[in-house]
């Protein structure tokens, strides 16, 4: 196999698409580094691990030799991405923006090579960019085309209103490219439309188009919503290591194959052989082991991996969990369901009452720890492991 058809498999492993697959390989044959661009909005203050599945994809590029462009997007982190919004999205403010953007170059450097990777910010060129500019930028691209958003034509549809400032946040993006001078952008698959755009101004200032790689987004927790911490279903990558490695062994063991493309360095040959194991008979729980320790030591340190997972054993493995516990998705009609309520519909106790006693006994652990608030409530997105007792367990998912 070629070096660029060895190149062109790395950097497919795990993507949704790639616009356009010719056009990267052309790129990969000049044998000259590529400008890889990947934006991220200081939304939040802290990444967890759905924004690293862009990152890793950075890092493999950032091996293969090429430049590294990671945009912080503090220009339009003020004006909101209203990108799967229902609803126009509350703009930060400057110092939100700043302070957030702090954080984020502290967290991207546990995986990228902060000596090959340059941070930009598009307040750059954007702050430059004044009235006028911005105005000749909007006449780049039409209303029609816009509302061929999928987000955007829904709301247009169902009578939601779109701020006219939500249509400029495309096309900052789309300019970004531009001014950055971007051979291939990097994005979640909701970001498609956006990419696109960045493409098409490209062409307009009459540079070679970008490549657009889209990248699946991390289901949570629960495996089936996006990770986010609004959900409560993410693993912050500055969290505990045994926070961490508590919320990783919560996976179910299917979902664990979709962390190990996403997230593990490991060859996929490898990840291969580790799912023969497992249909020859090895626990998966012994595999998500590895999963958890190759995580955290990213994150933290070998020995901060190897704690946790004594810490863990020492919670669970030796109160006799057993492999086969019920799995149980249970429904908070409100966002949240209390404690007692729970454990009578996972059938782990007789009644609510019951539920309370046990509680007040110290009988009820969630994840291996004992909880003492008889009136606590469960958020939905959330994966943890009940126990009663000695003997009554069940994962479950609320949602």
């Amino acid at each position: 196999m070629s070096a660029v058809n060895e190149a062109l498999e790395l950097i497919k492993r795990g993507a949704d698409e790639i616009l356009l697959e010719t056009e990267l390989k052309t790129k990969l044959e000049r044998g000259k580094p590529l400008r890889i661009k990947a934006g991220f909005d200081p939304t939040a203050p802290d990444l967890h691990l759905g924004h690293t599945v862009l990152i890793n994809k950075l890092r493999q590029f950032q091996e293969l030799g090429h430049d590294i462009l990671f945009l912080i997007g503090d220009f339009t982190g003020m004006i909101g991405d209203p990108t799967g919004k229902s609803a126009t999205r509350p703009p930060l403010t400057p110092e939100q923006v700043a302070d957030n953007a702090k954080t984020y170059q502290q967290q991207i450097f546990k995986i990228l090579d902060s000596d090959k990777t340059q941070v930009m910010f598009n307040s750059e060129w954007m702050g430059k960019m004044g009235t006028a500019g911005l105005i000749q930028l909007a006449a780049r691209h039409t209303v029609a085309r816009m509302l061929e958003r999928d987000d955007f034509s829904k709301r247009y549809k169902g009578g939601q209103p779109i701020a006219i400032h939500e249509f400029l946040y495309p096309l900052i993006q789309g300019y970004d490219s531009v001014a950055m001078k971007a051979d291939v952008e990097l994005g979640g698959t909701d970001q498609k439309f956006n990419l696109l755009v960045g493409r098409e101004l490209q062409k307009q200032y009459q540079q070679e188009q970008q490549v657009v790689l889209t990248m699946p987004l991390l289901e949570g927790l629960d495996g089936v919503q996006k990770m986010s911490k609004s959900l409560g279903n993410y693993i912050g990558i500055d969290e505990a290591p045994e926070e961490m490695f508590g919320k990783l062994m919560s996976i179910s063991d299917e979902l664990m194959w979709r962390y190990f493309e996403l997230l593990s360095f490991r060859p996929m040959t490898e990840i291969t052989g580790l799912k023969r194991q497992v249909d020859e008979g090895t626990n998966p729980r012994d595999i998500k082991f590895l999963l958890c320790e190759e995580i955290i030591t990213r994150f933290h340190d070998q020995a901060a991996a190897n704690k946790a997972k004594e810490s863990f054993i020492a919670r669970f493995q030796k109160g006799a969990m057993p492999d086969d516990m019920p799995e149980l998705e249970i429904a908070a009609p409100d966002g949240k369901i209390a404690i007692a309520n729970l454990l009578k519909q996972a059938d782990l106790v007789k009644s609510t009452s019951d539920a309370i006693r046990m509680i007040k006994q110290g009988a009820v652990r969630i994840d291996g720890e004992r909880i003492e608030d008889n009136k606590l409530s469960i958020a939905a997105g959330t994966v943890h492991v009940y126990q009663v007792g000695k003997r009554r367990f069940a994962r479950i998912t609320v949602v």
